[in-house]
């Protein structure tokens, strides 16, 4: 077997585990009725390195992370995961680096988020964007309250667009 055949078959070993890794991770927390609420769809994560130390009930992914639930997709560069050992549910999730979260026709960019799965909440720091069709909204901190779809941002800066009706 060639090494490049061996590389590339090594690295979709590595990706299959992963995927297999945070599905059991993350079950209990798929299928609970609060999860419902908040997260729809199992959560699918790739990315080409990834840490798991369960000891400190973490999870470090590296490398081109992309986190996928039904309705959401994030990106980042890093991404570290927290979560309860006992239930193996989320607790808290650090993204940094190029993160860019895509929920139905709106793009939020910055370089680092923070999801707090208690308030079920993200704030974006490092130069914050929320993009919807024409419209921007920049600041300082943005904060999304999921369960409102309610943004706070601190320091805004609002352009819209301006259509003219034909």
């Amino acid at each position: 077997m060639s090494r490049q055949r061996l590389i590339k078959l090594t690295s979709n070993l590595f990706r299959f585990s992963c995927v297999l890794i945070i599905f059991f991770l993350f079950s209990t927390n798929v299928f609970s009725q609060e999860t419902e609420k908040r997260i729809k769809g199992p959560i699918v994560v790739t990315s080409v390195k990834l840490t798991a130390d369960n000891k400190n009930s973490t999870a470090l992914f590296e490398k081109n992370v992309i986190a996928r639930t039904t309705d959401m997709t994030m990106y980042s560069d890093r991404m570290l995961v927290y979560y309860d050992s006992k239930t193996g549910n989320v607790t808290r999730i650090d993204a940094d680096g190029s993160v860019k979260v895509v929920k139905e026709d709106r793009v939020i960019t910055s370089q680092k988020a923070v999801y707090f799965a208690d308030g079920n909440k993200v704030i974006f720091t490092g130069e914050p964007r929320a993009i919807k069709g024409e419209n921007i909204v920049t600041g300082k901190v943005m904060t999304y309250l999921m369960d409102d779809d309610l943004f706070l941002v601190e320091e805004s800066k609002v352009f819209l667009s301006n259509k003219k009706e034909e």
